[in-house]
C-alpha cells in the first residue's frame, strides 16, 4: 500500500469528523478551560495505544496463529461494518455518566480514536509489510495529527459546518471507507484461493 493511501485509510478509520458530535456530547458538561486539555490528553493516550499496537501487533498475530489472509478478510469485514455505521448511524446516546465528571480513556481515546477499525488497520499494515514500519509509523502520526487538529477545533468546526454538514462529510467518508473495506476483503479472499 502506498504511503499516502495508508495516511488516508488511517484518517478515515479514525473518523474525526464523525467523532466531533460524540466529543461535543461527551464534553458538554466540562468547562471550556478544561475541555481542550482533556481533548489533548485523550488524543495522546490514543496515539500511544495505536503506536503500541503497531509494534506489538505482529507478535499478537503470531501467538494467536492468525495469518495475514484471515486478518485481511476480518479487517475488511470490520471496516465494512464501521463504514455502514458511518453511512447509516444508529440513533441514541452511547455515553453514560463519567466518574469525576469527565471522560478518561473511554470513550474518547478508546474506542472513538483508537477503535477496533484503527487497530485492525494498523495490524494489517504492520503484518502485511513489517519492514516498512517507519512508513507505517509516519502514516499513523500524520493521520493522527490531522485528526487531532480537527478534534481540537471541534467546537469551531461544528459551528462552521453545522450538524447537517458534518453528517454529510461523515457519510462521504463512510462511502470511501466502504470501498476500501471491500477491496481488503477481496484481497484476503484472493490470497486464500491463491494459497
Amino acid at each position: 500500500m502506498p504511503f499516502l493511501s495508508a495516511i488516508l485509510l488511517l484518517f478515515l478509520v479514525m473518523d474525526p469528523l464523525g467523532n466531533i458530535p460524540l466529543f461535543l456530547t461527551a464534553l458538554k458538561d466540562v468547562d471550556d478551560s478544561k475541555r481542550r486539555r482533556i481533548i489533548v490528553r485523550e488524543l495522546l493516550i490514543a496515539l500511544v495505544v495505536l503506536v503500541l499496537f503497531l509494534f506489538s501487533g505482529q507478535y499478537i498475530l503470531e501467538v494467536l496463529h492468525i495469518t495475514e489472509t484471515s486478518l485481511s478478510i476480518a479487517g475488511g469485514i470490520v471496516l465494512f461494518l464501521i463504514s455502514i455505521k458511518m453511512i447509516f448511524p444508529a440513533v441514541g446516546s452511547m455515553f453514560g455518566e463519567y466518574p469525576g465528571g469527565e471522560p478518561f480513556v473511554v470513550p474518547l481515546a478508546i474506542p472513538l480514536i483508537a477503535g477496533p477499525s484503527a487497530l485492525a488497520t494498523i495490524l494489517l499494515l504492520a503484518a502485511g509489510e513489517p519492514h516498512r514500519w517507519v512508513e507505517w509509523l509516519l502514516a499513523l502520526v500524520c493521520a493522527w495529527a490531522i485528526s487531532a487538529v480537527i478534534l481540537f477545533f471541534s467546537n469551531a468546526l461544528h459551528r462552521f459546518f453545522g450538524e447537517r454538514g458534518l453528517v454529510a462529510l461523515e457519510r462521504l467518508m463512510g462511502m470511501i471507507l466502504t470501498t476500501i473495506a471491500v477491496q481488503m476483503f477481496l484481497t484476503g479472499v484472493d490470497q486464500f484461493f491463491s494459497n
